[in-house]
């Protein structure tokens, strides 16, 4: 597809960020269109460029979330590096950096500088603990924002230890919360000429995904503990084993239950008082799934499922990830995975993200901002945007000879 397609054809993106929750909020960007410049320190870049997995030499971490980028080194502590982002900022819509809190305002760079340069400029930061408050200057991963905002504390088996998510949940969170504010504080710029600064923090990204574990707490006062698959809410709404693995169900009202009990040739179930409805079944989660696992025992988990969907019960086996991969509906008609192609590392498949609309608004063109020059020390002229049309040039370390 090409770029002037994309939903945000024309949007100017200086993308100052590095590791996941920036760089994931970058790649949505440039993936829906966007001219992103991505902004990396001369010598060494961004920190996942050693991230594991490596492909000839290259990190497929970093090329999968830098994808459809252009990119440029600046020394932001020499004049000229910070002289040349100026220019820049005179020229772009977006700006997004996750540095500490006060980093940019030490460079000089900070928000009130660079919307004094322009005006319409929407300055984006994400960071562990945001831009104020007295947790503001820590630092942040997303084991931190896990850890901090609670999502470890609910995650994992009853009696076992707090769990980390298998991917990194908060950097993720922190990415769409801040392409989310960017993108209202860009429509509300248009409106009224001016920018705005918009404050993410990986810690209140969690916080706010907790949805019905804080409301337990501040509705019952009970403090929520692991309980592995369960759902608070609903009940049956767990994993549970069959012959060959384990699969879930998820009984989301009393009408669908009634159809697993048909299913499971049980109907006397939807009468016993145990079970009668979802308050109940809540109550006595752990004997209405020996029930449902002693049924399960000796069947196969794709032949159950298939029978649970023909009769209108939710119902997934736990696909491992080289099942996801090859998933024809995921895979096939969703296009999840697409090909790409980068001058080191060469062909490969990235991630696309989940975003879809008509016209199909969401492209891929590049394997990620970084080509054969960087790190060789190759002095080059990037062309950059222009409001204009003219070039606009600035002298760095070019990262890519896409364009």
């Amino acid at each position: 597809m090409k770029k002037e397609t994309g939903v945000l054809r024309g949007v100017k993106v200086l993308d100052l960020t590095r590791v996941l929750a920036g760089p994931y909020c970058g790649m949505l960007l440039a993936d829906m269109g966007a001219d992103v410049i991505k902004v990396e320190r001369p010598g060494k870049g961004d920190d996942s460029r050693a991230f594991y997995p490596q492909i000839n030499g290259e990190s497929a971490y970093y090329i999968n979330l830098n994808r459809n980028k252009r990119g440029i080194t600046l020394d932001l502590k020499s004049d000229a590096g910070k002289q040349t982002l100026l220019e820049l900022v005179e020229q772009a819509d977006i700006l997004i950096e996750n540095y500490r809190p006060g980093t940019m305002d030490k460079l000089g760079l900070g928000f009130k500088i660079l919307h004094a340069r322009n005006p319409r400029l929407v300055y984006g930061c994400v960071s562990g603990f945001g831009q104020y408050g007295r947790k503001h200057d820590l630092p942040g991963y997303d084991i931190i924002g896990q850890a901090a905002g609670g999502l470890m504390s609910v995650s994992g088996w009853p009696g076992g230890e707090p769990t980390r998510t298998g991917t990194a949940m908060a950097d993720v969170l922190g990415g769409l919360s801040l392409s989310a504010g960017i993108l209202a504080a860009y429509i509300d710029a248009q409106r009224t000429g001016q920018g705005r600064m918009v404050d993410v923090a990986l810690v209140d990204s969690v916080v706010s995904s907790l949805e019905i574990i804080n409301q337990i707490y501040l509705v019952k006062g009970r403090v929520p503990e692991r309980s592995g698959n369960r759902y608070e809410s609903c009940a049956p709404y767990d994993s549970f084993r069959a012959r060959d693995g384990s699969l879930v169900i998820a009984c989301g009202n009393d009408k669908l239950f009634r159809l697993l009990a048909g299913a499971m040739q049980m109907p006397e179930l939807t009468q016993d008082e145990r079970f009668f409805d979802n308050m109940h079944r809540l109550q006595n989660q752990a004997e209405l799934k020996a029930i449902i696992e002693g049924w399960l025992r000796d069947k196969c988990i794709d032949e159950t499922v298939a029978m649970l969907l023909q009769a209108g019960v939710p119902a997934s086996p736990i696909n491992t990830i080289d099942r996801v991969v090859n998933d024809p509906h995921i895979a096939q008609d969703r296009e999840m995975f697409v090909d790409c192609e980068h001058p080191v590392a060469g062909r490969l498949e990235a991630d696309r993200q989940s975003y879809q609309a008509k016209r199909r608004a969401v492209q891929h063109q590049s394997g990620a901002a970084a080509g054969t020059a960087y790190g060789r020390g190759a002095r080059r002229v990037a062309v950059l945007f222009d409001r204009s049309g003219r070039a606009a040039a600035a002298t760095g370390r070019a990262l890519t000879g896409r364009r």
